[in-house]
């Protein structure tokens, strides 16, 4: 039976132990600063351990399911002494690309195996093996564990060797996400201001191709060919007019987009498309 250890037993933690577990084949270790935080997780069936050097002990592998840079480092210096040659660290935290890039070299040079393996899921995904798994780091190591991450997530993607890259890919996509849930606050805000129920404006959004429209611009921003489509000047109008419905009601991502629609313009680019807003200069 393969033996893995689970640290952190956050919402996400606690659901990558649970389906490891719900799965079969796979004894489960699990550690958290708080302790009582296990207990959920013994009761289905892991081992729970005060101690993390006690919990990685013979582990094929660690996962990390922490907070951040700080207190991935300051774990891994409590742990690492006690794990085995062939054991491999898979950190699931979202972190920093510069600090993971230092963070891989570093326990490169000690002989350590460490894959950084964020995800675009919530506890239930983790929990049933869906959302997505990105993972960066060395082919051969990549390919031991293939298999097991793979059971762990719907879409499993390599990113490449480049050791900080599945951080920055993660970054990317919650910033995408917690852009779009500003928006919506945004225009839930305008919805008020007009007399319009929220209701109704969730009807519209549900029918606004949002993929379509980023698919369009991204790729104008990727070539930086910015022949108008929806001309920046156009849409700094219908912008001031969203601003203007609003009112005094607090909208900061419409007013923070005027503003920088503003700068564009005034360096020459209103009659470029709008997708001028993530040119390079």
């Amino acid at each position: 039976m393969a033996r893995v250890a689970v640290l952190g037993m956050g919402l996400l933690g606690s659901g990558f132990a649970e389906g490891l577990l719900s799965r079969g084949g796979t004894d489960v270790a699990v550690w958290n600063r708080t302790s009582a935080k296990t207990a959920p997780l013994v009761a289905l069936g892991a081992t729970a351990f005060g101690d993390v050097s006690d919990a990685v002990i013979g582990v094929e592998r660690v996962h990390l399911v922490l907070l951040d840079d700080d207190i991935v480092d300051a774990t891994i210096a409590e742990f690492k002494h006690a794990l085995s040659p062939t054991t491999i660290i898979v950190d699931h935290t979202t972190t920093r690309p510069d600090r993971t890039a230092a963070r891989a070299a570093a326990l490169d040079a000690e002989g350590l195996e460490y894959l950084h393996a964020p995800v675009m899921m919530g506890p239930g995904a983790a929990r049933t093996a869906k959302g997505m798994m990105l993972v960066a780091g060395p082919n051969e190591r990549f390919a031991r564990v293939r298999e097991a991450l793979a059971q762990m997530t719907g879409e499993l993607w390599h990113v490449g060797e480049r050791p900080d890259l599945a951080s920055a890919y993660k970054l990317f996509g919650n910033a995408t996400i917690l852009s779009l849930v500003g928006v919506l606050a945004d225009v839930m805000r305008m919805a008020d201001a007009a007399g319009v129920d929220r209701e109704g404006a969730m009807q519209m959004l549900s029918k606004v191709s949002l993929s379509g429209g980023a698919g369009t611009r991204g790729a104008m921003m990727v070539s930086g060919n910015f022949d108008p489509q929806f001309t920046l000047n156009v849409a700094r109008k219908d912008l001031r007019l969203m601003l203007e419905t609003a009112g005094a009601a607090p909208t900061p991502m419409l007013r923070a987009l005027a503003m920088h629609m503003d700068q564009c313009i005034a360096n020459g680019d209103g009659a470029r498309d709008v997708a001028v807003l993530g040119n390079r200069d």
